[in-house]
């Protein structure tokens, strides 16, 4: 399933959580690697929606609020450089509409031989 386009990405979540640089969990630095910085929020506002539009989402879990949903792909840099990365969603149990959580870095699996 794709999360759908309409999907609620707060403003807040951008400017005041992963472009701010924090002394821990810190999405800030990882993200300027694609050029995204506090100066051009809508960047990656857009380049989220670009990600959710081709990639496919998976339940990843629930609790009282609704279903938790992991979409993963390629964040298109502004830069040039695509970030690759995990997104999380909450689909809310109270009326379907889906809501971003969160980015992270996708980390590469380390599979022993």
């Amino acid at each position: 399933m794709k999360i759908p386009a309409d999907a609620i990405i707060p403003e807040a979540k951008l400017t005041r959580y992963l472009l701010v640089p924090k002394a821990q969990d810190d999405k800030s630095k990882f993200l300027a690697q694609g050029g995204f910085s506090q100066d051009n929020p809508e960047a990656l506002l857009a380049a989220i929606q670009f990600l959710i539009a081709s990639a496919e989402a998976v339940e990843d879990g629930a609790n009282e609020f609704g279903k938790f949903f992991r979409a993963e792909g390629e964040l298109p840099g502004v830069n040039g450089r695509n970030l690759a990365v995990v997104t999380i969603w909450l689909q809310w149990q109270i009326d379907g509409s889906f809501h971003f959580i969160t980015l992270k870095p996708k980390k590469e699996s380390r599979r022993e031989t």
